[in-house]
């Protein structure tokens, strides 16, 4: 999470000088913690981070960023058909590129912590269901430290971002689906459309400049933004749902070192 708060400062440093700029160093520091990550791997475990593999990085981030961008879109199109929009107007391109690189490094950093990290220490010790929920509780209270945080929307938080990008790390082995869909959904909310991620200030960020009416909190999130809001709940945890499903169907589910040990332990 240090990455993040400095790769976030550094990049909108350089916003003020180049947003093109801004988006190649965005691009440089998810490379960079990537290689961390593979380094730390082998040093730590003696073993190839096989889920960060380059042979499966382009299929998985591109079927990520369609879900990502997808699930998003239809979120914020569904808040606006309800009558969420209070205002939507033209904004800047440059402030797009800035984001992009924003929020590829943030992806990049947090997948790489919660999935590659938290999700599959906790799967090895406890297993499946145990980690799907306890990273992903992980993950929402991450996000109490945003200018605007609710419970509420970390709770949302948990269960719409935290278990659908666990499925997704479940049913492929691999964080490039999980990383894309991240990628994806925070670069269309904030890069696109302008909206507030997950509490934290917006600003001018994207193409659009959409204002919310952030009084119809069920509707539109608040202030927390969209990912607080009923629809985005409901369109983001039935793929979750669905993942899910495959996954056990595909043998994907482990029990655990820990949790076998106490299944075979004597009565």
């Amino acid at each position: 999470m240090l990455l993040v708060l400095v790769a976030s400062r550094g990049i909108n440093g350089l916003a003020s000088v180049n947003p093109l700029i801004a988006l190649v160093a965005g691009a440089l520091t998810s490379a960079a913690a990537i290689a961390a990550y593979v380094w730390l791997t082998r040093r730590v475990e003696g073993r190839e981070a096989d889920e960060v593999s380059l042979r499966n990085m382009w299929p998985g981030l591109f079927r990520g960023i369609l879900l990502g961008a997808g699930l998003f879109t239809a979120t914020i199109l569904l808040i606006g058909m309800f009558g969420g929009w209070a205002s939507v107007s033209w904004h800047s391109f440059g402030a797009f590129l800035v984001t992009l690189g924003l929020m590829a490094s943030v992806a990049v950093s947090e997948e790489l912590l919660f999935r590659g990290v938290v999700y599959r220490i906790l799967e090895e010790r406890a297993g499946t269901v145990i980690a799907v929920l306890a990273s992903s509780l992980f993950f929402g209270a991450m996000h109490l430290v945003n200018e605007h945080a609710t419970p509420w929307g970390a709770v949302a938080i948990a269960l719409e971002g935290g278990t659908l990008t666990a499925a997704c790390f479940l049913l492929t082995r691999s964080l490039w689906l999980p990383i894309g869909l991240h990628f994806a959904w925070n670069a269309t909310q904030s890069g696109v459309f302008g909206a507030p991620v997950s509490g934290a200030e917006s600003g001018d960020s994207g193409l659009l400049h959409l204002a919310l009416h952030t009084s119809k909190t069920a509707l539109t999130g608040g202030t927390f933004g969209p990912e607080a809001s009923l629809i985005a709940m409901l369109v983001c945890t039935v793929p979750a749902i669905l993942l899910l499903r495959r996954a056990h169907r595909a043998g994907r589910f482990r029990t655990g070192t820990l949790t076998g040990r106490l299944r075979a332990r004597p009565e």
